[in-house]
């Protein structure tokens, strides 16, 4: 239920699946349903990082406004149009973040906005749309989100005119599945992810990246264990010369006791194709490593070819980036948080990529080179029993 009082944003700081969503379209529905008063809301706003999440999310969602709207009261959506109208007149129109100035000319007199600390432009869209909520006496608009230490967000929660609701996902244990609940507790409960996406707790602890000295400085040692399974990743890239991308090129080997240890980096800047694909070779050989895993989203086939034309003893293996490279970051951050990722000593350019991307800036080729590794390594299930090797 919205607070009451006399204010513009109601901000809704949720962990997953506490329910912010469900509390929007609720939102939404009521505004849209009154008849008269200052809350009667016939002009909204319906803005997320992008349109695709606006109408999965917002609208179509299994929280979304169609969802919670009963046959009387539900809205016509026009999906050509980004358009609801509802059958008393009221209209919802939706936005993404990505596009900043669609919102400018526009007017409306209520907004809601879903996972603010994931738009893109955050402040440009920001701004055109409180210039746009200028209708009826009462304009108003709740913010959904997962907390993340963005300037716009900490902005808002100084806000005087902002009011404030945390629930964690815990407290929506009710309506979630068990499995949910028991399998991803035990994974991120009491790591620096889990605080932030389950319990709604802005961290803000001076670091850009999801990684920060202090853990790295923890999950260190001086020598790796025997080790059972060792494997080149590799984080190949488009082009060549001085402007191209990096080569990410990570070696881990898993211990006896279950933990991957990061034992290498070959990673290179301005090499050749063929250069790259030799140092690769040249890692996968003086590690006697029993697995390369590489990202063939741009280069295909190719790069299995330049590699395997190197050294055809290898043994190959293909991942595809389906997520960005934050998203996928972040199940390796709570395995560092849990205490299963270890640095055998220091590895200067590969931690300060680490601890600096924030998903902005130059791609980061070691640091995608190492999840793809500790995906592999400890995430995917095991389709071969490699033998006993020392390092």
């Amino acid at each position: 239920m919205a607070p009451n009082g006399d204010w513009t944003s109601w901000l809704l700081l949720g962990g997953r699946g506490a329910g912010k969503t469900r509390a929007g379209a609720e939102w939404v529905r009521y505004r849209a349903n009154l008849t008269s008063g200052p809350e009667a809301s016939r002009q909204i706003a319906l803005v997320g990082e992008t349109l695709g999440a606006v109408r999965q999310v917002m609208v179509e969602g299994p929280s979304g406004i169609l969802a919670v709207s009963p046959a009387s009261e539900r809205p016509r959506f026009y999906a050509s149009r980004n358009l609801l109208v509802w059958p008393n007149g009221a209209r919802a129109y939706m936005f993404s973040a990505e596009r900043p100035q669609s919102l400018r000319g526009p007017q409306f007199d209520a907004a809601w906005c879903d996972e603010l600390a994931k738009w893109r432009h955050d402040q440009a869209t920001w701004d055109m749309l409180q210039f746009g909520l200028r209708l009826g006496t009462k304009p108003q608009q709740v913010v959904t989100t997962t907390p993340r230490p963005t300037p716009l967000l900490k902005a808002l929660l100084k806000d005087d005119q902002c009011l404030v609701t945390k629930s964690s996902t815990s407290a929506n244990r009710a309506n979630l599945a068990p499995s949910f609940m028991r399998d991803i507790l035990k994974r991120y409960e009491g790591t620096r992810l889990g605080r932030q996406e389950l319990e709604a707790e802005l961290l803000d602890d001076g670091q850009a990246g999801l990684w920060n000295v202090a853990l790295l400085d923890r999950q260190r040692c001086q020598a790796a264990p025997t080790l059972e399974h060792v494997i080149v990743a590799v984080d190949p890239p488009v082009g060549s010369g001085p402007r191209a991308d990096g080569c990410g090129v990570i070696i881990l080997g898993k211990g006896k006791d279950g933990s991957a240890y990061v034992i290498g980096d070959y990673s290179s800047q301005g090499l050749s194709p063929r250069a790259w694909a030799r140092k690769v070779a040249q890692a996968y050989d003086e590690f006697n490593a029993d697995l390369l895993v590489a990202e063939v989203n741009q280069g295909g086939e190719l790069i299995r070819e330049l590699v395997l034309s190197e050294a055809p003893h290898i043994t190959f293996r293909a991942v595809r980036a389906r997520r960005g490279k934050l998203v996928r970051a972040e199940p390796i951050v709570a395995l560092y948080e849990r205490g299963f990722v270890f640095h055998v000593g220091n590895f200067e350019k590969l931690e300060e990529e680490m601890c600096r991307y924030d998903g902005h800036g130059a791609s980061p080729d070691r640091m995608d080179a190492l999840v793809w590794g500790v995906t592999e390594m400890l995430l995917r299930r095991p389709t071969t029993r490699p033998g006993i090797r020392s390092l």
